[in-house]
Parts: structure tokens; C-alpha cells; sequence
């Protein structure tokens, strides 16, 4: 114990003796009453001292003061109480009992503290991007970075915070070396069980360095298209093209084969294909496209080309590409194409339509059916 606190203890008692006529727990709760009052009184002061300090300061520090406000009252609050308990006159065992609850307390205090710490950062560190701009590849991948490893940051501090909690109290100290020395299968059950948890933990922190993955990235999961709407420490949620949401591991996307359609960028090319007769005027419908894709408000200007890319038994097939500048325009480009060349076709190049042919040999009458006879007059 500091040499204040026990010359404090001294003085506190030799007072209180002066108030024998008082029941003895009516003086404990004087003084814890002052104690508590004075840390309250502290708090105040310091917390106005702390606030006038980081006024002209960086924002950050301004919301970790103002994140702390409260966690630090509570703090405050608890060591006063600690103190009143060690000075008044209470019995050393259940005065001991009350401050190893304390000590317990305020290491969980000190942690939530971190916490807040941490989310602070978190929020100010989020605020110098925008994913909600078309070209957002920096801002997604600084977001999936900060993401992922705040929430497994969180874990390690929560692990690390009732662990050093736990030390603090002697029995469940012991009882966790008795635990983990004499039963070596509990351990290799809790690894076990722990083993999803862990490889999702691992495959959270590769994601945030590797990145095959970012938020709000176009990705084809289990046959399905969507965008990337959450990743948690154990989770990723997807939000399919129909508002459905696909929830995979972590470890799936460490694990498995999956098509990521914005991995560098956001621009991607949309590709329509078309089945045309042989007799098609390609370089007419050539024009045709191209005139439909620029007027489009979909294309983004760069590439839009027309090939012929296979010849079967029956048909030409026509490949038109286009790019757009993201992964739904994409989309929205490809059917305008579709719609717009099949109408042109319909209504101005009807020879490019697929159509079956047959043909008779020359010289050789074609047989008709037999004209069925009239009927018969009833009269």
C-alpha cells in the first residue's frame, strides 16, 4: 500500500474514534459518502481541466475525451470507494474482499476504455474516405482493412482484459492452473471446439492484408451475384441481385475458387451475344451497335466492339462488348444492347434473323396433298 494511503488510513481512524457514540456502519458509510463525493468532485474538475486542454487539439482527441467522459467517472467512482474502503473501519477480510472486487472492476473498466480508444481511431481513420464515389477502390479497401481488424483487435482486447481480471482474484487463479494441469482432454476438447473460431480469426486477419475481398466488391459466390454488404471477424455477408443475403465463412474465401468482378476496379465489360442467319449484314449491324451504345448513358466511353467469335451448323454468333464504369451499369448496358439491336433487326434487318432452310432438288415436282372432294349436296 502507498505510504499516502496508509498516512491517510491513520488520520481517517484516529478521527472517526473521536465518533464513538456512532454505530460502526454508520461511519463506514460516511466515509465511503466523502470519498465517493470527492472522486465525483475530481472527476468534474479534471474531466473540464481535460476537455479546455484538447479544445484547440485534433478531433480525435476531442471524441476520446468525450468517449471517456463516462468510463472514467465510473473509474473515478470506483477508487474513491476503494479508498474509503481501506481507511474506515471496517474489518481487513471483507475490506480486502471488496477491493479485490474493485480491482477486478476497474481492470474491466480500463479495457472498455481501450475499446473506446480504439473505435475513436476507427471512426477518424473511416472519415478520410468515401466509398459512396464511383471509383472507390482505395476507400473499400481502407474500409475492409480498418473493418476487420478492429472487431479481431476487439477480441484480442476482450481476451486479454478478463484474463488479467481473473488474475486478480486467487481462486478462479487457481482454479484455472489446477484446470489446464491436470486435465489435459478438457484442452484438447476447448481446441477443438475453438478450431472454427481460430481459423476464421486467422483467415479475417489474411483478408485484411491480402484483400481478396473488399467491401461492396461485385463477387459471384455459390453460383450467385452480389455485392460484398458486411465482414465481421468470423463472417462475410453477401447481398445478392435479388436482396437476398448469402452469409459465408471467413475461410471460404481463403478456401475456395469465387470470382471477384472488381478486384482492381470498379469499370468491368459487358458482353451480349447474338445468333444471327448467315445472310446478316455484319458490318450493318456493326453500325447499328455502335450507334446504340453511344447514345447510351451507361457507357463509359472506352471499349465497345463487335466480333463474330463462332460459326456452328446453323447460325453466326455475334459477340458485342461494352465497358461501363461499374458492375450494375454493367448490367443495365448489356440489356439496353440486347433489347435495342434485337428491335433493329426485327424492324430494319430482318435477313439477319435465324431462319431454316430447305431445298428441293431441281427438276423434281414437289408432291402436294390430295384436294379432299366437296361434300355432298343433302338436297
Amino acid at each position: 500500500m502507498p505510504p499516502e494511503i496508509i498516512a491517510l488510513t491513520r488520520q481517517v481512524r484516529a478521527l472517526w474514534h473521536q465518533f464513538d457514540w456512532l454505530p460502526e456502519w454508520a461511519v463506514i458509510l460516511i466515509v465511503l459518502l466523502v470519498f465517493v463525493g470527492g472522486g465525483w468532485i475530481v472527476h468534474k474538475i479534471a474531466f473540464e481541466i481535460l476537455r479546455r486542454v484538447v479544445r484547440n487539439k485534433d478531433v480525435f482527441w476531442r471524441g476520446v475525451v468525450e468517449r471517456a467522459r463516462i468510463k472514467l467517472r465510473i473509474l473515478t467512482i470506483i477508487i474513491g470507494i476503494g479508498i474509503g474502503v481501506t481507511v474506515s473501519p471496517m474489518h481487513p477480510e471483507p475490506s480486502a474482499d471488496i477491493r479485490s472486487i474493485l480491482l477486478f472492476l476497474s481492470i474491466l473498466i480500463m479495457g472498455w476504455l481501450a475499446s473506446g480508444v480504439l473505435d475513436m481511431w476507427t471512426v477518424m481513420h473511416l472519415k478520410r474516405f468515401n466509398v459512396a464515389t464511383e471509383d472507390n477502390l482505395v476507400a473499400r479497401k481502407h474500409l475492409t482493412q480498418t473493418r476487420i481488424l478492429q472487431r479481431v483487435a476487439k477480441v484480442v482486447l476482450f481476451i486479454v482484459t478478463v484474463g488479467l481480471a481473473l488474475m486478480t482474484i486467487a481462486g478462479f487463479r487457481q482454479w484455472g492452473v489446477s484446470l489446464l494441469a491436470s486435465a489435459g482432454v478438457v484442452g484438447i476438447i476447448a481446441g477443438l471446439a475453438l478450431q472454427p473460431i481460430l481459423t476464421n480469426m486467422v483467415a479475417g486477419i489474411q483478408i485484411a492484408l491480402t484483400q481478396p475481398i473488399r467491401i461492396d466488391d461485385a463477387v459471384i459466390v455459390e453460383g450467385e451475384w452480389g455485392n460484398v454488404e458486411e465482414i465481421t471477424s468470423t463472417y462475410v455477408v453477401v447481398k445478392l441481385w435479388d436482396w437476398r443475403r448469402m452469409v459465408l465463412p471467413l475461410s471460404y474465401f481463403i478456401t475456395k475458387p469465387f470470382q471477384n468482378w472488381t478486384r482492381e476496379n470498379s469499370r468491368l465489360l459487358g458482353v451480349a451475344f447474338f445468333y444471327v442467319d448467315y445472310e446478316a449484314p455484319v458490318d450493318k449491324l456493326r453500325v447499328a451497335y455502335e450507334g446504340i451504345v453511344q447514345a447510351s448513358k451507361h457507357w463509359d466511353g472506352e471499349v465497345q466492339v463487335m466480333q463474330v467469335t463462332d460459326i456452328t451448323e446453323r447460325v453466326l454468333q455475334l459477340r458485342c462488348l461494352a465497358s461501363a464504369r461499374s458492375a450494375g451499369v454493367a448490367f443495365d448496358l448489356r440489356c439496353e444492347i440486347r433489347e435495342k439491336l434485337m428491335a433493329y433487326m426485327r424492324d430494319h434487318c430482318r435477313e439477319a434473323l435465324p431462319r431454316d432452310r430447305l431445298e428441293w432438288p431441281q427438276g423434281e415436282a414437289v408432291a402436294r396433298p390430295p384436294i379432299p372432294p366437296a361434300p355432298a349436296d343433302p338436297a
